[in-house]
């Protein structure tokens, strides 16, 4: 248990850096550099991401209980990853509706898989690992929305029409997050993480 909240104090903590310290982070790339500072902030998270996986695999196998979720909560949650895996291809095809609509859908995303995999485990890590990216998703949405509408602000009104979004792209994201949703469901959740959603 103890790699994995180190794990996420390094690997969220990397990732928070602009929902609390965004003008230190401004301040540390024009003393140092871009390339430096994504390099560290690579690092942390890498190790992080790693701390973590190892001990919510370990976690899991000393398993404690909170709650035993009903079985409905499991056809909720695989709604909701259809949905995540909507947003996540989302955030990588320009103009779309959700992208261009929502703001952020890599967030979003994460939000999303974190609330479903919250609804349909009871376990303590489970707890640990997804409640932590829950409202880590949520803080960061809230900062990124908040800086949104500082640039929204002092965007010169002589710039040029926002684009409009494009139905093929939205198309797009649609099918191709329908697609990674069932690669995910049917075939990589039981070979990375052991457990077969529709089982």
């Amino acid at each position: 248990m103890t790699q994995l909240i180190l794990g996420l104090i390094l690997f969220l903590g990397a990732h928070s850096v602009r929902i609390w310290a965004d003008g230190w982070r401004n301040r540390t790339i024009e003393a140092y550099g871009d390339k430096a500072f994504k390099g560290i902030y690579t690092l942390v998270s890498l190790l992080g991401f790693y701390l973590l996986v190892v001990g919510y695999g370990e976690a899991r196998l000393q398993t404690v209980a909170l709650w035993n979720p009903p079985i409905f909560t499991k056809h909720i949650s695989m709604l909701l990853m259809l949905l995540s895996s909507i947003l996540l291809v989302a955030t990588y095809v320009p103009r779309n509706h959700f992208k261009m609509r929502l703001g952020h859908p890599m967030v979003l995303s994460v939000k999303v898989w974190a609330l479903s995999h919250l609804l349909a485990n009871g376990n303590l890590a489970d707890l640990l690992l997804f409640g932590s990216f829950l409202i880590w998703a949520v803080l960061n949405f809230r900062s990124a929305r908040a800086r949104d509408r500082v640039q929204v602000e002092h965007a010169d009104a002589n710039e040029d029409a926002p684009l409009k979004p494009n139905l093929l792209a939205t198309l797009i994201a649609l099918f191709g997050g329908m697609a990674l949703w069932a690669v995910i469901t049917f075939v990589l959740h039981a070979k990375v993480v052991g457990v077969a959603p529709m089982g």
